[in-house]
C-alpha cells in the first residue's frame, strides 16, 4: 500500500509513524523546511520540502501509484484544495481530508459530489463525540466502545494504597471473582501486554476490558462509581468547547461555560440562549467560589492552553467537583496528566489519527483505538466468511507476539474469552496488540 501524506505535524507524523510500522510505502509532504527536517530525520520514509497543492510536488511524491491521499495541515483550505487537485487530475481512489470548520462539512453532497473528498475528518467534533460518551458512562476513566457491544475498555492509574499495588494479574482475578482481564499495562513509556503472572507496579496506567456492568462493578468495588452527572461545567468556548456543550445539552445536562474572551462570550450567549455564559479566567480562584463550582458533577477543561485545562482540572476535584476531563495535545502530557488524579483525558490529535486509520485499514477493521500515542493498539475485527481463523479454538490460532484477544461479541452477547473459545463466523474480535505486530494481525484476521 501506497501513501502520500500532506503535512508532517503531530497527526501527520504519528499517522506516518505508525503506517511505517506496518510497512506500508509512505510519502510525506511539508511545507515548512525546520518541520520536514525534523520528520525526515526522525521517520523512515520520504520527506519532501513543498506545497501539497503543486502538481509537480505530487508527482514527486508518486501520486500516480498512491492508494491513499491524506492532508492533514492546519489549513481547511489548503486541506480540501489538495484532494481537489489531486481528484481532479490523478487517479487515486481515497482521498481523506482534515477539515476542522463544520460549515464545510455540513454541505450537502459536499464530500462526494463538489471536491472529490472521500472522507473528511474533523478533530474538534471527534474530541467532543469522545467527551459527551465519557459523561454518558459518568466520567470514571478514559472509555473506549466497540461497534454493536456493551464491551468497553477503562483505565485506571494504581497509587499507593491500590489494591492491585504489587499483586500479579492471577492473584487480582482470584480476588475480584469478575469476569473481566487487563488487557494492557503502561508503565513509564512502555507498554506490556501481559499475562497471568505479570506483577502490577505503583503508577501502573492498567486497561481493563469488559462488559459495562462488569466494569461498573469493578469499578464500584475499588471505590470509583459511576457518577450520573446532571451539572457540568465547560471551561473554554472554543470548536471543541461549543461542540461539546451542544452534544451534552443534547444529553439534557444542565451545562455552563466560563470563557475569558468577552467577544466570544456574546457570541455564545446568542448561540445556547437558555446556558449561563461566564466571562472570566478559570485562573482566579475566586471564580470558584463565587460560581459556587463545588456544586457541579463534572468540571470539563477545553481551553487552547492545556497547561491551564490540566492544572483547573485538579484543583477543580481538590475544590469539591466530583469528576474531570482535560483536553491535552501534546504526547508528553498525555501519561503525566493521567498520574495527576484527572478522571479522563482526551486527546483531538489522538482521535483523529484512530479514525483515519480505521479508514485507511479497512476491510474487516471496524475500530481502531491508540494507547500512548500509538505504541499499543485495541482493532477490532469482524470475523468474515471463509476467513481462516473461523472454527478455531483460540489456542490453536497462531497470534503474533505480543497480542491478545480479549474480547468476543456473538449477537446479543459478549464474551471475555479463554483459550478454549471458538471463533466462529459473524464474530466480532476485539484485539489488542503492539504496533510492529499489526500487520501479522491484520494478515490472520484477513486470509
Amino acid at each position: 500500500m501506497q501513501i502520500v501524506i500532506v503535512g508532517a505535524g503531530a497527526v501527520g507524523f504519528q499517522l506516518a509513524a505508525q503506517l511505517i510500522e506496518e510497512n506500508k510505502d509512505v510519502v510525506i509532504i511539508e511545507q515548512n523546511p525546520d518541520v520536514a527536517k525534523h520528520a525526515a530525520n526522525h521517520l523512515d520514509c520520504i520527506v519532501i520540502n513543498g506545497e501539497g497543492n503543486n502538481t509537480r510536488i505530487l508527482q514527486r511524491a508518486g501520486i500516480e501509484k498512491a492508494d491513499f491521499f491524506l492532508s492533514v495541515t492546519d489549513s481547511d483550505e489548503v486541506n480540501m484544495i489538495s484532494c481537489a487537485l489531486v481528484a481532479s487530475e490523478f487517479n487515486v481512489p481515497n482521498k481523506i481530508a482534515r477539515v476542522r470548520n463544520l460549515d464545510y462539512s455540513k454541505v450537502r453532497n459536499f464530500k462526494n459530489v463538489f471536491l472529490g473528498i472521500d472522507y473528511i475528518v474533523n478533530p474538534e467534533v471527534e474530541a467532543a463525540k469522545e467527551i459527551a460518551e465519557n459523561v454518558m458512562y459518568g466520567a470514571t476513566s478514559d472509555i473506549v466502545l466497540f461497534s454493536n457491544t456493551n464491551v468497553q475498555m477503562r483505565n485506571m492509574v494504581v497509587n499507593s494504597s491500590s489494591f492491585f499495588k504489587d499483586k500479579t494479574l492471577q492473584q487480582i482475578k482470584e480476588s475480584l471473582k469478575k469476569d473481566f482481564l487487563i488487557s494492557c499495562v503502561v508503565r513509564q513509556d512502555q507498554v506490556i501486554i501481559p499475562s497471568g503472572k505479570t506483577v502490577i507496579k505503583e503508577n501502573d496506567n492498567i486497561y481493563f476490558v469488559a462488559t459495562q456492568s462488569i466494569l461498573e462493578k469493578v469499578f464500584s468495588d475499588l471505590g470509583r462509581n459511576a457518577l450520573n452527572i446532571k451539572n457540568v461545567v465547560i471551561v473554554g468556548g472554543g470548536r471543541i468547547g461549543r461542540y461539546t456543550a451542544r452534544y451534552l445539552l443534547e444529553q439534557q445536562r444542565n451545562i455552563k461555560i466560563i470563557d475569558s474572551d468577552y467577544e466570544n462570550c456574546k457570541l455564545l450567549a446568542e448561540e445556547f440562549p437558555k446556558t449561563i455564559i461566564i466571562n472570566s479566567d478559570i485562573s482566579d480562584r475566586d471564580i470558584f467560589e463565587e460560581e459556587q463550582l463545588q456544586s457541579y458533577d463534572l468540571i470539563v477543561t477545553t481551553t487552547n492552553n492545556q497547561e491551564l485545562n490540566i492544572l483547573a482540572a485538579i484543583y477543580a476535584k481538590t475544590f469539591g467537583i466530583k469528576r474531570s476531563i482535560a483536553l491535552v495535545t501534546r504526547k508528553n502530557y498525555l501519561s503525566i496528566a493521567s498520574n495527576l488524579g484527572i478522571d479522563s483525558i482526551v486527546s483531538p490529535k489522538r482521535s483523529t489519527v484512530d479514525t483515519i486509520l480505521k479508514f485507511v485499514r479497512k476491510g474487516n477493521i471496524k475500530s481502531v483505538h491508540s494507547i500512548l500515542t500509538g505504541k499499543a493498539e485495541v482493532i477490532e475485527f469482524s470475523v468474515d466468511k471463509d476467513v481462516s481463523i473461523s472454527g478455531k479454538a483460540i489456542r490453536d490460532i497462531r497470534l503474533p507476539e505480543n497480542t491478545l484477544i480479549v474480547a468476543v461479541s456473538r449477537g446479543d452477547h459478549s464474551y471475555i474469552p479463554d483459550g478454549n473459545f471458538q471463533i466462529m463466523e459473524g464474530d466480532s474480535i476485539v484485539t489488542i496488540t503492539t504496533k510492529s505486530s499489526v500487520p501479522e494481525l491484520e494478515e490472520i484476521f484477513n486470509s
